[in-house]
């Protein structure tokens, strides 16, 4: 796989895909700039490689319809205020007018094409969309690892057409996800959490046998507690997992589920809360956070690793009642001497409101990708690279 400084980019058109799908508030202003700032090295090296920069990215879910809520508008203020430079937002991403603006484009420029999804050929992979992103530049570089698990238009098809390379944050991305997955240090540490465990089962499986330790959080663990028989009231749980919970050949890994947690008879802290064992959950009961035994018996294991990997919430942490544990986890895993790593949009944008990001050893732009990476599947941006 050829890599950005592996070209000679000085006075080309260079046709960059971002990952600058984030999150906006009501105002329309962006919320959380952690993948522009990410994206920022590869700009720059272009910028000083005298390169005409084309960015282009996706903007939540418009379905292949020209959607003005969806815009890259804030992105592009963003993104002038982070690199102090003006940066021309096209008013398409093909046709006519952006084919122009992109052949008017002096040594250092900056044009950001509009969203790609307001066509549902990206989504497509239609190569002849493709063909038409292409002709806009002169090298295509993939900076865009959180959507390279995806064979769309803007990371597949358009490697048939350019001389294509990955930009320095895809090239990171991998670097350091190839470590943890193939050459992690030990102890190793992985930390799941979430909603499902049918997301993430590839992912612990692929660690079984590799990891010391992985401890399970969230409302994940529920499903695992209750194909051991232990009783969760009115958790939810994904019984369709249970038979394949029970199946997973567990090695010299050692799992660890909550022993303790706080439960409540509605999700919202309204009704009755309580710190209990979770073997003593009530019928009427859910179980929302880790408690204070979990979090001490979870803090123990990652102060003995070399390297963390975490991923997901601990508990319902959107509500604040319900955060503690995954603070607590936050913290603990911020001020271990272990390499960490972790990723996905909630828990990036939560470590973000802690100012704990600086604290991990590698925080990936990719949530869905980071995991499919390290379960070891194949992602179709990186293979068309290849």
């Amino acid at each position: 796989m050829k890599r950005l400084k592996d070209f000679d980019v000085k006075n080309k058109r260079v046709l960059v895909r971002a990952d600058f799908n984030v999150s906006l508030d009501k105002n329309g202003k962006v919320l959380d700039d952690f993948r522009l700032r990410a994206t920022l090295p590869t700009i720059e090296y272009l910028r000083q490689n005298q390169a005409k920069i084309i960015l282009m990215s996706h903007l939540g879910r418009p379905k292949g319809k020209i959607t003005p809520e969806f815009s890259l508008a804030p992105v592009r203020e963003k993104l002038e205020e982070l690199t102090g430079q003006k940066i021309i937002l096209s008013p398409d991403c093909v046709g006519e007018k952006t084919k122009q603006l992109a052949q008017a484009l002096k040594d250092g420029d900056i044009l950001l094409l509009e969203n790609l999804r307001f066509y549902e050929e990206e989504e497509k992979n239609d190569p002849e969309f493709a063909g038409k992103l292409a002709s806009l530049g002169e090298v295509f570089v993939n900076d865009a690892f959180g959507v390279s698990h995806r064979a769309h238009a803007s990371v597949h098809a358009i490697c048939r057409y350019l001389p294509s390379c990955a930009g320095l944050l895809l090239e990171k991305e991998i670097s350091n996800l190839t470590q943890v997955r193939d050459n992690p240090q030990h102890p190793l540490t992985v930390v799941i959490g979430g909603s499902k465990i049918s997301t993430k089962i590839k992912l612990i499986e692929s660690f079984l046998g590799k990891a010391q330790d992985i401890i399970l959080g969230g409302a994940l663990a529920n499903t695992v507690l209750h194909a051991q028989g232990i009783a969760v009231g009115k958790s939810f749980i994904e019984t369709e997992m249970v038979d394949e919970i029970k199946n997973l050949k567990i090695t010299d890994t050692k799992i660890h589920l909550p022993v303790d947690a706080i439960l409540c008879t509605d999700n919202e802290a309204k009704g009755l809360c309580r710190f209990g064992p979770v073997s003593k959950t009530e019928e009427d009961e859910l179980i929302l956070d880790i408690g204070p035994d979990s979090e001490k018996l979870f803090g123990n294991i990652i102060k003995q690793s070399k390297m963390i990997l975490w991923n997901g919430p601990m508990g319902l942490f959107e509500k604040e009642p319900f955060s503690h544990g995954t603070r607590a986890m936050a913290e603990a895993i911020a001020n271990s001497l272990a390499f960490s790593v972790t990723g996905g949009g909630e828990t990036v944008s939560y470590l973000e409101s802690l100012n704990l990001v600086d604290k991990f050893g590698f925080v990936s732009t990719g949530g869905g990708a980071m995991m499919e990476f390290l379960s070891g599947d194949k992602l179709p941006g990186i293979e068309a690279l290849e």
